[in-house]
C-alpha cells in the first residue's frame, strides 16, 4: 500500500481448499496484500503457484468444491461476509474482471454491442440508444477503430487484440474501483501487447481505477506495475515496489524469476536459465518452505520451519530463513 492512503482492497490470510476426487488440494495458503486506490499491483509467480485463484476468491467466483477462509476487506467491507447476490451487485459495478482468454469469456453467439450493453443494463439500467451511446464511447475509449461499427460485431470476427480492448471496454463500463487483470497480454504479440499496456495505464490514470495485475511476465510488470507481490505454492514470499523488486530481490526463487527472462547480454550463447523442478501440489500447509526442495539455500531448517513474511536485508517483506542480500555496484551475483 502506498505511504499514507488507506487501502482500497486489504486481503488477510486468505486460504482457499479444493476438494477433488484425487483428494484436498490447498491452492492458496493463507495469502495477504493491499491495493491501494489507484495502485497498480502485479501478483507474479508461475502457473500453479494460486494467482488465478486468489483473483477469483476475492468476490465468489470459485466452483462450490472449494472452500474459502480468511479475510477480504474492499472499501472496508468484508467481501467474505457477503451474500451471493450482493457480490453480483459488486462484479462488474466496483470490481471488474479482464480474463485471461477473451474469446472463451465473450460470448461467441452475441454481438460486442449486446455484452457491453448487458453490463450497462444490469448495473446502470441503461438501454437502448442511451446504452449504444455509451457502447460506443467506450470502444473508443480503449482505442478500437470504427466503434459503431464493432457494436454489430461478433468476437470471431475481431482479432486477439481488439477482443482483449472489448474486454476491457466491458470491465469498464460501470467505472470501477478496482479492475482485476488475468494475464490480459498473454498469446498476443509484442505490439499488441504494449497497446493493451497504453490503454490500462492510461485509463487507470484517467478515471483512477485501480489494477490488480495477474501476471508470469516480469516484462509486463516492469512497464506497468508500482508494486509486486511473489507468490508459490499459494503463499505470498516477497512483496516490494516495482524498482526495489527488480533492483533487490531478497527471495532466492524471485531471483530465479529474474534470472529466467531472456538477457543476451547476459548469455552470450543465448540460452536460458530455469529454476530446476515444478510448484509442488499442496494437500495441507506444510511446517516447511514450500520452496526449499527446488532451492540452492535450503538447509535442515527451511525443510522442517515455515518462514513467515518479514522484512528481509533489502528492507522490503520476505518469506525466506536465508533471505539474499543486496548486491553492491559492482559486485557479481
Amino acid at each position: 500500500m502506498r505511504p499514507g492512503g488507506e487501502p482500497l482492497l486489504a486481503v488477510r490470510d486468505l486460504t482457499v481448499r479444493f476438494r477433488t476426487e484425487d483428494g484436498p488440494v490447498l491452492a492458496v495458503d493463507g495469502a495477504s496484500f493491499e491495493v491501494a486506490g489507484q495502485e497498480t499491483v502485479a501478483l507474479v509467480g508461475e502457473s500453479g503457484c494460486g494467482k488465478s485463484v486468489t483473483a477469483m476468491a476475492l468476490t465468489g467466483l470459485l466452483p462450490p468444491n472449494a472452500t474459502v477462509s480468511g479475510e477480504v476487506r474492499f472499501g472496508g467491507d468484508n467481501l467474505q461476509q457477503r451474500s451471493r447476490s450482493a457480490l453480483r451487485a459488486i462484479r462488474g459495478r466496483e470490481i471488474a474482471y479482464v480474463f485471461q482468454e477473451p474469446m472463451t469469456s465473450l460470448n461467441p453467439v452475441l454481438t460486442i454491442g449486446r455484452q457491453i450493453a448487458e453490463v450497462l443494463h444490469r448495473h446502470q439500467r441503461l438501454r437502448g440508444a442511451p446504452a449504444r451511446r455509451r457502447a460506443v464511447e467506450l470502444l473508443d475509449l480503449v482505442g478500437i477503430p470504427l466503434p459503431a461499427r464493432r457494436l454489430r460485431e461478433y468476437p470471431h470476427q475481431l482479432s486477439g487484440g481488439m477482443r482483449q480492448r472489448a474486454m476491457i471496454a466491458m470491465a469498464l463500463a460501470c467505472t470501477p474501483k478496482l479492475l482485476v487483470a488475468d494475464e490480459p497480454t498473454t498469446a498476443l504479440d509484442v505490439t499488441v501487447q504494449a497497446g493493451i499496456l497504453d490503454v490500462l495505464r492510461t485509463l487507470s490514470a484517467e478515471t483512477g481505477t485501480a489494477v490488480l495485475l495477474i501476471t508470469h511476465d516480469l516484462g509486463v510488470v516492469a512497464d506497468i506495475a508500482d508494486r509486486v507481490v511473489v507468490m508459490y505454492a499459494g503463499r505470498v514470499i516477497e512483496e516490494a515496489d516495482v524498482d526495489d523488486l527488480f533492483a533487490r530481490p531478497g527471495h532466492p526463487y524471485t531471483r530465479g524469476l529474474l534470472d529466467a527472462v531472456p538477457n543476451p547480454a547476459r548469455r552470450s550463447d543465448g540460452s536460458l536459465r530455469e529454476i530446476p523442478g515444478r510448484v509442488p501440489v499442496l494437500a495441507s500447509s506444510p511446517d516447511a518452505c514450500t520452496f526449499a526442495d527446488r532451492c540452492s539455500r535450503a538447509d535442515s531448517t527451511c525443510r522442517v520451519h515455515r518462514p513467515e513474511l518479514v522484512p528481509g536485508p533489502a528492507g522490503h517483506p520476505v518469506r525466506c530463513w536465508h533471505p539474499l542480500a543486496p548486491v553492491v555496484a559492482g559486485e557479481r551475483r
